[in-house]
């Protein structure tokens, strides 16, 4: 039998915020300030008001939920993740102290329907680097662009491909993103045009959350950058696929990746996420001692996505896969990523790579599900795309399934509104 809260709405089978979640954000409400919360069945609990109450101590010598992100707290260390887990659990557990349960006027203050606060940002992001970890999507890529017999680059089964994107323009779910404008040159034409993208697309990932920081010059194992993870978010790294087409020869992605990278409100802890845990696959080629792994890194997290046209009744689940299908882990990527002796920061925010299954409905952006556009796909309402248009509503959902519970990361969620329009650009 699962472990259930007081909390009635999170004993649900299928609700996302059970008492085993417990997920991090940051929330605010009318008249207050931005502060840390927790996810629990339909509810956001005040961190900040537990704090000030003496239920909660993080174990630093100051404060830490009061805060408009979770930085500080991550900053303290696994320690205290470990600690505030366990208090919180017991504090929301049917079975554990009811020392909120019984407080009504505490339990009246700290404890806020979801719906009735506004779900920020949940991290300073320190730095954002996008990986291409999924080797259906770069088989498929690959293909599009350079047929099948170039399909994956000479590197891709050594080493862990990525790039470093924007930070400043990583958004929190249910941020709405402008088209954006760049350069764009089809294979037919002689010279480029200027202009909103018209192949705009998104990548259904997963964003590891780094909680703590290394020292510059030093290189870390694979172990000891899964001990730096603290949680996973859901990620849509938007993408306009014509201006990367232009762009990215010969150094990688740009102007293409760097308007805009959706995250869902709520970072879901890795230890959340141990009861999941899956080995990566069978390697085509032995990987170097330093990427090699010490157990299982990788989750088994159902993910889907949905789109909904501006207008339309209902959303259209466009795909279905999960992230035991990647193939290089997070870790593996953060040790990869440090290995020259970059320094790597608390708040910073690895990117999966998009995630593809090895059938068409479990394909994670419309260049794959739509193929280059050579074959659209049908919405349930008679609608047809090839790529996102103005007003469509794109929503990538993730969670893993327990025994009679779910862990879940609740949405991230964007709508595409049209390009900035300057006429003196106009050609």
């Amino acid at each position: 039998m699962s472990a259930t809260s007081w909390v009635a709405s999170a004993n649900a089978p299928d609700h996302n915020f059970p008492v085993q979640n417990l997920p991090y954000g940051v929330f605010r409400t009318p008249g207050h300030d931005a502060r840390c919360g927790v996810a629990i069945g339909d509810l956001v609990l005040d961190l900040s008001a537990l704090e000030q109450a003496g239920l909660l101590g993080a174990g630093g010598s100051e404060p830490v939920f009061g805060q408009p992100n979770i930085n500080a707290f991550m900053a303290l260390g696994s320690e205290a993740w470990a600690r505030v887990r366990a208090r919180l659990t017991d504090l929301l557990a049917t079975a554990g102290d009811p020392a909120l349960r019984d407080d009504t006027t505490l339990r009246g203050r700290a404890l806020l329907p979801v719906d009735s606060v506004e779900l920020l940002l949940p991290i300073a992001v320190a730095g954002y680097t996008d990986f291409y970890a999924g080797r259906q999507h770069a088989l498929n890529l690959g293909t599009i662009l350079r047929g099948a017999d170039n399909a994956l680059p000479p590197n891709w089964l050594h080493i862990p491909t990525g790039y470093n994107g924007r930070a400043s323009t990583v958004v929190v779910s249910g941020t709405d993103i402008r088209r954006p404008l760049g350069q764009r040159k089809p294979p037919s034409a002689t010279m480029p045009t200027f202009g909103p993208s018209q192949r705009l697309d998104i990548e259904l990932e997963l964003g590891a959350v780094v909680g703590q920081g290394s020292t510059m010059g030093q290189p870390i194992t694979v172990a000891e950058a899964d001990a730096m993870i603290f949680g996973f978010v859901l990620l849509n790294d938007w993408s306009a696929r014509d201006i990367q087409a232009w762009e990215y020869q010969p150094l990688g992605p740009f102007q293409s990746k760097a308007f805009a990278s959706t995250i869902s409100p709520w970072v879901v802890t890795k230890a959340a996420l141990d009861a999941f845990r899956v080995p990566t696959p069978p390697r085509e080629q032995p990987l170097l001692p330093y990427l090699q792994e010490p157990g299982p890194m990788l989750f088994d997290i159902a993910l889907e996505v949905a789109m909904q046209p501006q207008g339309a009744a209902s959303s259209t689940t466009i795909s279905r896969t999960n992230a035991n299908t990647l193939y290089y882990s997070a870790a593996q990527q953060l040790a990869h990523h440090s290995v020259s002796g970059c320094r790597m920061d608390v708040g910073d925010l690895l990117g999966s790579g998009t995630i593809s299954g090895p059938d068409k409905g479990q394909y994670g952006s419309l260049m794959e599900l739509s193929w280059s556009g050579q074959q659209p796909l049908q919405l349930d309402g008679g609608q047809t795309r090839s790529f996102i248009e103005d007003g469509d509503t794109l929503t990538l959902r993730g969670w893993a399934q327990g025994d009679g519970y779910r862990v879940g990361f609740g949405e991230c969620r964007g709508t595409i509104l049209p390009a900035p329009v300057r006429p003196e650009w106009a050609q």
